[in-house]
């Protein structure tokens, strides 16, 4: 395993403390995790098998910093806040990959700065909303349901990172948390806007996407693809909306061949 760091970067009128992790060697790659938290580290170690890869929490999910929540009013704080972030890391036009809910983070910083991202990847990102194939809530949707949802494989081991488990207090605090966090930016399930901006994104762009994605449809794909210029869709057979989870190694090896 790559040898592994944390920094903590103070931030946003020094009322967000983020302790990121910095992992691996080579040119540099933000990775902003989805709703659930932190949990993606395989696909991090993947990563930083070929990159320096930054991995930070989203506000409030840093150990000792979860009032950092309540300083970011709303989406485009946390925009903003990210921006401070890439200055204070001395990040100049980065690779940046997200996935789920940091996938429709790292492609509104794409847009609304386009100096910011030297190369957007989008695993199975939120973001848009189509009105024939709406996106169903995970978020209030029955535990019983989410690995079939989510997962390729309902069984695999990963699915106990996001299932509400009465009997493991501390995971069911941190995955209540994690999304409550998160979908203070995300509730209501988007639309936005980023429809509008996408056209602004100037960074060769990889959308990655599971090509048994139930929660969201390859539709959504082509409609970033639509959007976005310098884009190409990859399809990962077999993986599906957690395939950050399921599959880290196919979803790094698709990350390096486009970043190179």
């Amino acid at each position: 395993m790559a040898a592994s760091k944390e920094q903590t970067v103070s931030v946003w009128g020094d009322k967000v403390h983020t302790k990121v992790r910095i992992v691996g060697s080579g040119s540099p790659l933000v990775y902003l995790h989805g709703g659930y938290g932190p949990i993606e580290s395989e696909l991090v170690d993947e990563l930083a098998k070929s990159f320096t890869v930054y991995a930070p929490p989203h506000p409030g999910l840093t150990p000792g910093d979860e009032d950092a929540i309540k300083a970011l009013d709303d989406f485009w704080d946390l925009v903003l806040h990210y921006y401070d972030l890439f200055d204070q890391l001395g990040l100049k036009s980065p690779a940046v990959a997200g996935h789920s809910f940091g996938g429709m983070v790292a492609a509104e910083i794409a847009a609304t700065d386009p100096t910011r991202v030297g190369k957007l990847v989008l695993i199975n990102s939120l973001g848009l909303w189509r009105d024939q194939q709406p996106i169903r809530n995970y978020i209030v949707t029955a535990q019983t349901a989410l690995p079939e949802l989510l997962f390729s494989d309902p069984h695999h081991p990963a699915q106990k990172r996001i299932i509400l488990n009465p009997e493991d207090q501390d995971g069911y605090i941190r995955i209540t948390w994690a999304l409550g966090c998160t979908s203070k930016f995300y509730w209501p399930i988007p639309d936005k806007g980023l429809h509008k901006r996408l056209h602004r994104i100037n960074a060769p762009t990889l959308i990655l996407w599971g090509a048994d994605d139930k929660l969201l449809p390859l539709t959504y794909a082509e409609a970033f693809k639509a959007g976005i210029p310098n884009a190409k869709i990859e399809t990962i057979e077999g993986g599906a909306h957690m395939m950050a989870l399921e599959q880290p190694a196919k979803v790094a090896a698709s990350i390096k061949e486009f970043l190179g």
